[in-house]
């Protein structure tokens, strides 16, 4: 399992609350998100449990520098007579939105889907909890994004807006000091009790106190306060930031006199603790059936208030959802083939190639389809844990990419299907290219002095080799940048000065990643360095991620189009020394800091654009990870009896929450423990 990934305003609105799903294979680690399951439509807010898509883009683009094919990049068109102060329906990040107030419906759903039946998919791991916001716990798959709605809602068609879900309007001021919502006065939870601001407020404030990212995302917002009957304004200790206002509608609402109450057993409940109780949420979906561990059957509420809002029309269309849990990979290949799971994200181009001859295939019964989306790629990298001495020289971890043969690994292990990521926002306009120019130069000698000086003289390449294996020319210049660092072969082991021997561990959370890492290991033993392979259960993987009890880890950073206040989970200070964060890699750099900085309070598209590839060209010099690859197309395999639109969003799969079943098809077999 990869940690828990987040993302900025224009990715987050496209995450889910599911923890691992079960979606990939022994070449990405990262986890089925939005693109491997949950779509977002449910509206889910941000959290510590939530996923994103790291799926490329095909479209060929042109950025300001260069030609960058398949390179994603989004056209700004600015409302000249848009003022924020008015309430409005919606919002975006990058000029007018594409729906008005009286819109229907999204333009990518169908609209006359039919509702019913069930979908189930596979969910690599466990769960303990239906409590997604704390850190204690497995949290269930879907525990958030099917059960609570949140504020504000994304679409699928546009890279950075969202429409009102339970908040009706939104305005805020000109210099983006605060953001108001107006609640819709019918928005009810299960129990038929309204949604007021009082909720909103306790969400707010709960969820700042329950877990370190939540306090690191909004750590901009001072205060939620009621201001009206229906409304709740927000207030930030900065002005000029943009993104603010949407980070806060991307908050899932909690229900206050719920978690005030008493459970079944008469005791109070207590938010700080993991729990097997139905929750009460305000969203589609209810939780059913539950067998911990082992599978989570959500309900379609039949009277869900918000089914007839315009941004919910077409979606929503299965009865029940089921999330099938499982610890082995095999077994849950295996389980789709064998009609127990209906949808999965294949992630392994190994099993693409030659696991899917089978007759349910052949007969037509079971679709595979490739589906390309305009997300950027993001960075999935072997991690370092730079927390540690034997970490701490950038050099040593240069030497590290050295000795890591990417072609022959694309040509033996993945079929050719993988391009070499290059960048922190691969795949996009704001990924850096070339030798800096412009703004993004000027910028960068804002700090010459503190930068080393190849970064404004040489282009970030990763090492190449002919795929041959015969990976030589590489391992002397690693050898090289090692002896530089200090270190030297010593009895045929690689040792520093002070007599220590260099070994690392590559922790893992399933073994079928292992095949990948045994090349690297071989390479990374020629130069006397001492690797091996741990392979842990998904609990034991998460505290000792969580606590930093590694050397190097797979991770996964997805990035959206909009980067703003998750950069500093992914590279701040804090973060670094925060319990259970995504700065996996312990980045803690001044220049990085002021970086971050820029990307966040940038006033135009151009000034984004700029600080995000400085920021980019300074991590990559900084060689805090090895990078690894990515794929443009996404992998779907499911039962035919699944429909999806025809014209499909460009930022998502949109499965399940635009899926729907054919009416005329098999009802699915019983759901994991039920009887046949």
């Amino acid at each position: 399992m990869t940690r828990p990934v987040i993302a900025g305003a224009a990715v987050i609105l496209l995450m889910v609350a599911a923890i691992f799903y079960f979606s990939r294979g022994e070449e990405t680690s990262r986890e089925a998100g939005q693109e491997a399951g949950m779509a977002g439509a449910s509206a889910t807010g941000p959290g510590p449990a939530e996923t994103a898509p790291n799926v490329a883009s095909s479209t060929e683009q042109t950025s300001e520098e260069e030609f960058r094919p398949n390179e994603v990049v989004i056209p700004v068109t600015e409302d000249a007579d848009f003022d924020p102060t008015i309430p409005r329906h919606g919002s975006s990040l990058f000029g007018d939105l594409k729906y008005g107030p009286d819109f229907d419906h999204f333009d990518y759903v169908n609209p006359d889907a039919p509702k019913g039946g069930t979908v189930r998919y596979g969910v690599f791991g466990s769960f303990d909890s239906l409590n997604p916001f704390i850190v204690k716990g497995q949290a269930a798959a879907g525990s958030s994004s099917l059960i609570y709605d949140t504020l504000m809602i994304a679409s699928m068609d546009e890279p950075a807006s969202e429409y009102g879900l339970l908040a009706e309007s939104v305005r805020h001021p000109k210099d983006y000091s605060s953001v108001t919502y107006r609640l819709r006065a019918r928005a009810k939870w299960h129990d038929g009790e309204p949604v007021t601001p009082e909720d909103v407020v306790w969400t707010f404030e709960t969820l700042k106190k329950s877990h370190p990212f939540y306090n690191a995302y909004y750590a901009n917002v001072v205060k939620a306060e009621k201001t009206a009957e229906h409304e709740v304004t927000f207030t930030f200790n900065q002005t000029g930031n943009r993104e603010l206002p949407q980070i806060v509608g991307q908050l899932p609402v909690l229900p206050k006199h719920y978690w005030a109450g008493k459970n079944a057993k008469g005791e109070p409940r207590n938010f700080s603790e993991t729990t097997l109780e139905p929750p009460l949420g305000s969203g589609p979906y209810r939780v059913g059936k539950v067998s911990p561990g082992r599978s989570i059957t959500f309900e379609r509420v039949p009277d869900y208030w918000a089914a007839d809002l315009p941004v919910n029309v077409g979606t929503n269309n299965f009865d029940k959802i089921v999330f099938e849990y499982f610890r082995d990979t095999t077994v849950a290949l295996e389980a789709l083939k064998g009609d127990r799971v209906d949808f999965r994200i294949e992630n392994s181009a190994k099993n693409w190639a030659t696991e899917y001859d089978v007759p349910p295939v052949r007969r037509g019964d079971l679709i595979r389809e490739e589906i390309r989306t305009m997300n950027p790629a993001g960075m999935q990298a072997f991690v370092f844990n730079t927390r540690r001495d034997k970490f701490k020289d950038a050099r040593v971890r240069e030497a590290f990419n050295q000795a890591f043969d990417f072609e022959w690994m694309n040509k033996n292990l993945f079929y050719d299907s993988y391009t070499r990521t290059d960048s922190y926002f691969a795949n996009s306009e704001l990924a850096a290219h070339g030798l800096p120019e412009g703004r993004e130069l000027a910028i960068l000698k804002e700090f010459e002095d503190k930068l080393p000086p190849e970064i404004f003289t040489e282009v970030y390449k990763n090492p190449t080799t002919d795929g041959s294996g015969n990976n030589r020319a590489n391992l002397r210049k690693a050898a090289s940048l090692l002896k530089e660092a200090g270190w030297t072969i010593k009895d045929g082991k690689l040792t520093n000065e002070q007599g220590q021997v260099m070994t690392v561990e590559f922790l893992l959370d399933q073994p079928t990643f292992e095949r990948v890492v045994a090349p690297f290991q071989q390479s990374l033993k020629k130069l006397g360095i001492e690797a091996t392979i741990r392979t842990v259960d998904t609990p034991q993987y998460k505290n000792r991620t969580d606590s930093y009890d590694f050397d190097i880890i797979v991770d996964t950073f997805s990035q959206s189009l909009s980067p703003g206040n998750e950069q500093r989970e992914f590279w701040g200070c804090a973060a670094a020394e925060k319990t259970g964060s995504r700065n996996t890699a312990g980045i803690c750099d001044p220049v990085v800091e002021k970086l971050i900085d820029k990307v966040i309070y940038a006033e135009s598209r151009a000034e984004l654009i700029a600080a995000s590839r400085a920021l980019d060209r300074v991590l990559l010099f900084g060689h805090y990870v090895v990078p690894q690859w990515y794929s443009p197309n996404t992998r779907l395999a499911y039962w035919a009896r699944l429909k999806h639109p025809e014209n499909m969003p460009p930022y998502s799969t949109g499965f399940p929450t635009i899926w729907w079943a054919d009416e005329g098809a098999a009802p699915a077999p019983p759901e994991h423990g039920e009887a046949e």
